[in-house]
């Protein structure tokens, strides 16, 4: 399922407040996990040793049966388990630039053969975030002011929506900015796995071309799978060879992307600032209440079941 994940500093924090294919590509474990980090802190979406027989002296070893079938079913160990877990430190191993205003942070998990134990995007032995900073956004700020063998300390998994292979024919993902955060981590999800054979379509803005996260994994994706996923980017102050979008997200763009609202078994996933939500769908009234449905989507015709807002 998604999955948010709650960072906190080891140390102290300054202040501050703030179209569609049907073969699926391999999976690269290099892929980061990408954190939207706003005035609250930091969503992330991103998860033993087997016994052996002793030998006799005359025979090589052989694995017995349950040895065989242990080794085939048992899944890494998971950093991270929620509940009453609590927080555990991590390392900042690596800091690579990313553009103007983000950064991906790469932490060692305590085992290098641990995952973290998100069920939608992980990387054996590491987390790795994609972080932009925000002007007073403490969080953020704090990370872009780390170093590598400094401490962060993570909690989580926290339990989003569930998703399961083909659970919807379509889904349409209406994201902004850093709201890309939960739909990548879906559309990677869906894409690595050959039995799933949802389409998908993303509507993503941004205020500038730069600020576009992730566009040329998503582009790898759209290659690949030009029957099943389509992406269309919009930008508020476009460059003069901008081949998509202007503006904000409009009634009419979401008009012609998403299906239409009486088609069998869809889904809309709605996530960006608050101005997004207010506009599109409705804001949430809280993290376990989904609230009504208004803005674009309901003027549309779509009801609040086929709209899921993160």
């Amino acid at each position: 399922m998604f999955a948010r994940t709650v960072v906190r500093s080891a140390g102290p924090l300054r202040q501050g407040f703030r179209s569609y294919a049907t073969e699926a590509p391999k999976s690269s474990s290099s892929t980061p996990l990408i954190v939207g980090v706003a005035a609250v802190g930091a969503g992330i979406a991103g998860y033993t040793f087997l016994g052996s027989n002793k030998a006799s002296a005359d025979a090589p070893p052989k694995p017995s049966e349950d040895a065989t079938h242990a080794a085939k079913t048992t899944s890494p160990a998971k950093a991270f388990q929620g509940g009453d877990q609590g927080f555990v430190d991590l390392k900042l191993a690596e800091i690579i630039p990313y553009n103007h205003n983000t950064k991906r942070f790469k932490f060692e998990l305590p085992e290098k053969d641990q995952v973290s134990g998100l069920t939608v995007a992980y990387e054996q032995g590491f987390v790795e975030l994609l972080v932009k900073v925000y002007p007073n956004g403490p969080m953020s700020e704090h990370l872009h002011s780390m170093a590598p063998g400094q401490m962060l300390s993570f909690k989580g998994p926290i339990p989003k929506y569930p998703w399961a292979a083909n659970k919807h024919e379509h889904i349409t993902l209406i994201a902004g900015g850093t709201g890309i955060t939960p739909m990548y981590q879906l559309i990677r999800a869906i894409f690595k796995n050959p039995e799933d054979k949802t389409k998908v379509s993303l509507i993503f803005g941004n205020l500038t071309e730069k600020d576009i996260l992730m566009k040329e994994e998503l582009e790898k994706v759209e290659n690949e799978f030009p029957q099943r996923f389509r992406a269309f980017y919009t930008v508020d102050t476009p460059p003069e060879s901008w081949p998509y979008g202007k503006g904000h997200i409009t009634k009419e763009l979401l008009k012609e992307v998403i299906p239409d609202p009486k088609s069998n078994n869809i889904k809309i996933f709605v996530c960006g600032p608050p101005g997004m939500y207010k506009a599109i769908s409705g804001p949430k009234v809280s993290p376990t209440d989904q609230g009504d449905l208004s803005g674009i989507l309901k003027e549309l015709g779509y009801t609040k079941e086929q709209v899921y807002k993160f």
